[in-house]
């Protein structure tokens, strides 16, 4: 019981009150997070001029180049700052009482909003990238993966991680070395893309 009398109040009444301050939530998360996100915008939109010879290496030609790596910057940054609240949410659920056994909302919201990022988000991104003349889109349009070395690294990934969540939880128990090798892990993703990206951007010039 959040408030006293609250138990004296009918079902469908505490049905509206949660549903307000659900919704009051979620406003506040989105608030939240949507600032967070634009602070990381902010960081990886940063460049830095560089100098390259032209072709007849006669002179020096000056261009912007983005300090951070997109690949890079989506795979830790952005990654960060859409899950944080779900990490949050579960690093407080298990710090609340160390010697206790966690309680399941923790690995339930972070399996759950991968699911979501795996399927929902990347279903609707194919839905609502269009043609690039408006006068040609088309709902049926057949859409393109750009890079499809970092597609295949971080699907291959994606799948990994459910499994090795499974391999880490099968017997009811996380060890210090699971935690440590599901680092590992991150950073090899992190690498292993990073370098699929620079090979396809070396393909394509």
């Amino acid at each position: 019981m959040l408030v006293p009398g609250t138990s004296l109040m009918s079902n469908g009444l505490m049905g509206v009150v949660y549903l307000l301050w659900l919704g009051y939530l979620f406003v506040g998360i989105a608030i939240i997070s949507d600032i967070f996100m634009e602070s990381i915008e902010s960081i990886t939109a940063q460049t830095m001029k560089v100098e390259y010879w032209d072709k007849d290496k006669t002179q020096h030609v000056t261009v912007e180049k983005q300090i951070w790596n997109e690949t890079v910057a989506n795979l830790t940054l952005m990654a960060l700052g859409s899950s944080a609240p779900e990490i949050l949410l579960s690093i407080i659920s298990t710090t609340k009482d160390i010697e206790a056994v966690p309680p399941e909302i923790g690995p339930s919201t972070i399996v759950g909003s991968a699911a979501f990022n795996l399927l929902v988000i990347s279903g609707v991104s194919i839905i609502a990238v269009g043609s690039e003349d408006p006068e040609k889109d088309d709902f049926n349009e057949i859409k393109f993966i750009k890079d499809l070395w970092v597609f295949a690294v971080t699907s291959i990934f994606s799948l990994w991680a459910y499994i090795w969540l499974w391999i880490c939880v099968a017997d009811s128990y996380v060890s210090i070395t699971e935690g440590i090798m599901t680092c590992i892990f991150f950073i090899i993703l992190v690498l292993i893309s990073y370098t699929a990206d620079r090979v396809n951007n070396y393909r394509m010039t």
